[in-house]
């Protein structure tokens, strides 16, 4: 008789988690979030388009290097200093999704999503101007906030602040 593993029987198994578009699917609050990776983000916003979600609410990034607590992720999704999320919503069905993409710090780039929704050029500008993120084949991906020979992202959690007047543009200055 072979050697049996009893717990090895097919109904044993983990299920495999639910995906969207090769996505993780999770929910938190009554909305859909889909966790991806950050080589499939374009491709999963254009799909989610093609769905209906005609709508894109917004792009920003929360940097995670400071959290004194762990955040709620799928055990599949290895936790980075950055988080870019992307809101969609379908006016057909009334739905919202949110993607969350992990963005290592080593390397803080992801796929601009301008050919897809060209309203979020501004808002990929804003994260590339306050967290250093960088939107790959944006087409003017230059500061929006900030002046053009600013030093540094203000929202990064290891930025000093405080240190250094700010100065907005076209604001004259009083120093």
């Amino acid at each position: 008789m072979a050697d049996e593993d009893p717990g090895a029987a097919a109904g044993d198994a983990a299920p495999e988690p639910p995906r969207r578009h090769g996505a993780l699917v999770a929910s938190s609050r009554g909305q859909t979030v889909l966790h991806a990776e950050r080589a499939q983000l374009r491709t999963l916003v254009a799909a989610l388009t093609a769905e209906g979600f005609d709508q894109l609410i917004d792009v920003t990034a929360v940097d995670y290097s400071v959290a004194d607590q762990p955040r709620p992720l799928p055990a599949e999704v290895v936790p980075e200093r950055f988080e870019v999320v992307v809101g969609l919503l379908s006016h057909g069905s009334r739905e919202r999704v949110r993607i969350r993409v992990q963005v290592p710090e080593s390397e803080p780039t992801v796929p601009s999503l301008f050919d897809v929704h060209p309203g979020c050029e501004a808002l990929e500008r804003e994260v590339f101007d306050m967290f250093g993120i960088v939107f790959e084949d944006h087409p003017d991906l230059s500061r929006i906030l900030m002046p053009e020979d600013w030093i540094g992202h203000p929202l990064r959690k290891d930025y000093a602040v405080g240190r250094i007047p700010v100065q907005f543009k076209g604001a004259p200055s009083s120093r």
